[in-house]
């Protein structure tokens, strides 16, 4: 119940919407009661043939009843949907606005497929509290008083049988409902999530699939998840089959036991005969404010666990967060440019882990490009990760113009930073679209002039929408070359005082390297740069070579030094060239 207490509390903001869409809620079914139960008595009352004029009233009173129930019925809907609706937007921002403040090492603990089901699914669930749960026990509530108070006008012992039958419908079905449900609403999520995180994995992964035969398999799993979530939901509309079926037969029985109760009174002339009519009608039209009630409770399980899911992201406090009062924006001048200083820096991706980095020290001087090799796993990229602060050192310091990097604004010092590396994530927009993501105001002309710098401009010419087309999700419509050139168009475009090139031509074949390294080669003039690469290409001339093993740096000099060495750096010289020779 502490999730549901928590998520009412969200509505505060919109209180005036919500008592205004219970009240006009209460109007709608209290509009029908009168247009049904007036109406029988305005058909009775006539069939006696007394003067028309003494049933003016009462016509009048149905008329206006009708339109009242149009009227109010559009406007409930209207007010209750936009509060509902309004909420979960906010709480979908809310939830996003944490996920992109957690850093890398928190999101890696989700599922992208989990992450959507969250997003969507798991707060389109929550509108349930606030439409089909909080508003009509509120609606139900105000209705069952104000049958009790109609019928203790005719006779005390007739309202309080209207009250039983309203609380046993309104309390007793929908608990029986709950109790045969109870289980499941949690479980139909957990099996929705697992399904949509399984035919993601499936949709980004078809090609590898395809290629290892691995679809059948694939498909297997998703009929067995499938399988297992139409269970939970056949068994879910068993449970609403009972609901139903209850709640019929307890509005027959109200309607015939008010009759029986009042048919005495009749013939005692305690009560009008006309009005027998009106009584069993107003029983009648009082259980539509039980109907929801019901199903509201039968769904509490899916709100509970919809809402646990979502509390437990919005409740993770990221490790990395701006300091309580952050140091001014780092501005770089023309004659004065950053320092990027790492000093002892020691760091460990988990306290179980062993050291990714022990105490590396060297300084990015203005204007200065540094290069740092290694073989795989030796720590060259948990430094970028470092200086953006993705994740903070365990030990040392990186500091920033002498300021230790923990004392600026997480946006104010990776806005200094460009990078390209070799996982740059092209997102499924157009080519102007991933572009404009380095820096929104650039003009068309500024566009065209990155694209030309980096060798895109034939290509993009002869597209038929140019810079509008369409580049597919993550940039799969491009080639590897293609997608590296925007890569660092973007970067081009962002123009940051210091430059990042994380492994920026991996994975490409060694012609493509040559022509993309030149275009580093641009993109890297005038610059403070820090290249990270396995690949000993284009190194000669760089001011200073880093070598990495095993998180030590065991050596540092020029290409020229480093060559000239009985090192590492010569014994991947020497594999590199070998094995350039046997391709």
């Amino acid at each position: 119940m502490k999730q549901l207490v928590r998520l009412l509390s969200l509505l505060l903001p919109f209180g005036w919407l919500v008592v205004l869409a219970i009240f006009l809620g209460s109007i709608t079914i209290a509009s029908n009661m009168a247009l049904l139960s007036v109406a029988a008595y305005l058909i009775a009352a006539a069939a006696l043939g007394p003067l028309l004029i003494t049933l003016t009233l009462p016509m009048y009173i149905v008329r206006f009843m009708g339109v009242s129930r149009a009227v109010s019925r559009y406007a409930e809907r209207l007010f209750s949907h936009n509060a509902a609706f309004r909420l979960l937007a906010a709480l979908r921002v809310r939830l996003y606005t944490r996920l992109a403040g957690l850093s890398p090492a928190q999101l890696q603990s989700y599922r992208s497929g989990d992450v959507l089901a969250r997003l969507i699914s798991d707060v389109d669930e929550l509108q349930n509290v606030y439409l089909r749960l909080f508003s009509p026990l509120l609606i139900w509530l105000l209705i069952t008083a104000l049958t009790f108070v109609v019928f203790a006008n005719f006779a005390l012992h007739l309202a309080w049988i209207s009250l039983i039958f309203l609380l046993v419908a309104g309390i007793g079905v929908p608990g029986l409902g709950w109790w045969l449900a109870r289980g499941m609403g949690r479980r139909q999520i957990e099996a929705q999530a697992g399904l949509k995180v399984t035919v993601v994995d499936g949709v980004q992964g078809m090609a590898d699939l395809l290629a290892c035969g691995g679809t059948s398999a694939q498909s297997a799993k998703v009929a067995s998840l499938d399988t297992d979530l139409g269970a939970i939901q056949r068994h879910m509309a068993n449970v609403s089959g009972i609901q139903q079926t209850l709640l019929d037969v307890l509005t027959n029985l109200a309607l015939w036991t008010i009759l029986l109760a009042a048919i005495p009174l009749v013939a005692t002339n305690h009560i009008t005969g006309v009005y027998l009519a009106f009584l069993a009608l107003m029983i009648l039209a009082s259980f539509e404010a039980v109907m929801p009630v019901a199903q509201a409770l039968q769904l509490l399980g899916h709100s509970q666990a919809a809402a646990k899911r979502l509390f437990s992201v919005l409740d993770t406090q990221p490790l990395i967060v701006d300091p309580p009062q952050p140091l001014p924006a780092p501005v770089a001048t023309p004659t004065s440019r950053h320092t990027l200083a790492f000093e002892h820096v020691t760091f460990s991706y988990g306290p179980d882990e062993a050291d990714a980095l022990q105490d590396v020290s060297f300084c990015l001087e203005p204007g200065r490009k540094v290069a740092i090799v290694g073989p795989s796993g030796s720590g060259k990229s948990t430094l970028v990760k470092l200086a953006l602060r993705f994740w903070d050192t365990t030990q040392g310091a990186i500091c920033l113009d002498g300021q230790d990097i923990r004392q600026y604004a997480l946006q104010d010092l990776r806005a200094i930073f460009s990078v390209v590396d070799q996982d740059t994530y092209l997102f499924s927009r157009t080519l102007r679209g991933n572009l404009l993501l380095a820096r929104p105001d650039a003009n068309e002309q500024e566009l065209m002039d990155v694209i030309a710098q980096v060798g895109l401009a034939d290509f993009v010419q002869q597209l038929p929408d140019g810079l509008a087309t369409w580049i597919g999700e993550q940039g799969l419509r491009l080639s590897g070359g293609e997608r590296q050139r925007l890569a660092i168009a973007r970067a081009l475009l962002k123009d940051a005082p210091l430059l990042i090139l994380d492994e920026a031509t991996a994975n490409l074949d060694p012609y493509t390297e040559r022509t993309i390294l030149e275009t580093l080669d641009l993109l890297m003039q005038g610059r403070t740069t820090l290249m990270i690469t396995h690949r000993l290409v284009g190194l000669e001339h760089m001011d200073e070579i880093l070598v990495m093993d095993q998180g030590n740096v065991c050596q540092r000099g020029t290409h020229a030094q480093l060559i000239a060495e009985d090192g590492l750096y010569r014994t991947m010289v020497s594999l590199q060239d070998d094995l350039l020779v046997f391709v």
